[in-house]
């Protein structure tokens, strides 16, 4: 366990989570979202998307929507979630910054106004990135706005942890849907052992990501509330 955490007491009978997830259809999210439904405290996941996930299961309902800078249409569907787990994102190459900036703050923040809306007490995961600025005055633009962005999610009236991975490992099947990552982890992915033992620090695996996430939305808002990757994987294992 991460210096610094305590751990909610546990329900004897469980503690029930409602957990909304956007970005299910990424690598990040495809993990988190095994990871929910395979959790028994997880009573129902709402993945929210453009596309349909082509899967099923008992606890997965998925809400289809067109439009992220404008989610009043479903918030009625995303209402009474105790949990939201924000896994959708992209990379910044190949994208000009007002497209990069809409996607990576404009998106989050209309979701966890959403979601916070009628839930104060939510706990809003936001995957963020090794090298993220929080001071906001970096050179690196792409680091300026994610750091923007958890700013800005840390201001608001709800119990927010930021996650920022290094490298992240699929290791249940879990593909990106950038052509390039798919290729870099193709070719790559025999590192993952020697990763491991060598920059333990830095590597951490989708299936960590997930269950780090349930893990923090049992804090009650307690503990950092940014994690980087030896937390997340520590808080995950």
């Amino acid at each position: 366990m991460p210096t610094g955490y305590t751990p909610a007491a546990r329900d004897p009978d469980g503690v029930k989570v409602k957990v909304v997830l956007f970005g299910a259809s990424g690598m990040v999210g495809q993990g988190v979202l095994r990871a929910c439904l395979e959790e028994p405290e997880v009573t129902e996941v709402v993945a929210v998307g453009r596309r349909t996930l082509g899967k099923s299961a008992p606890k997965l309902r998925e809400v289809r929507h067109a439009d992220f800078s404008d989610l009043t249409p479903i918030a009625g569907e995303l209402s009474g979630a105790e949990a939201c787990f924000y896994c959708l994102g992209v990379s910044s190459v190949g994208l000009g910054h007002e497209e990069y900036e809409k996607i990576t703050y404009d998106y989050t923040l209309e979701a966890a106004r959403v979601v916070a809306a009628d839930n104060p007490h939510v706990t809003f995961v936001y995957v963020s990135g090794e090298g993220t600025d929080s001071t906001e005055q970096g050179r690196v633009f792409w680091a300026r706005v994610k750091g923007r962005t958890e700013n800005a999610l840390m201001a608001m009236d709800m119990r927010t942890y930021a996650f920022r991975p290094g490298w992240i490992q699929p290791v249940h099947g879990e593909t990106s849907a950038t052509r390039w990552y798919r290729l870099a982890y193709r070719f790559t992915s025999w590192l993952y052992p020697l990763l491991r033992r060598v920059t333990p620090r830095y590597v951490t695996s989708t299936e960590h990501l997930g269950r780090a996430m349930i893990a923090v939305a049992r804090l009650d808002g307690s503990g950092p509330r940014v994690l980087r990757t030896d937390q997340i994987t520590r808080l995950g294992g």
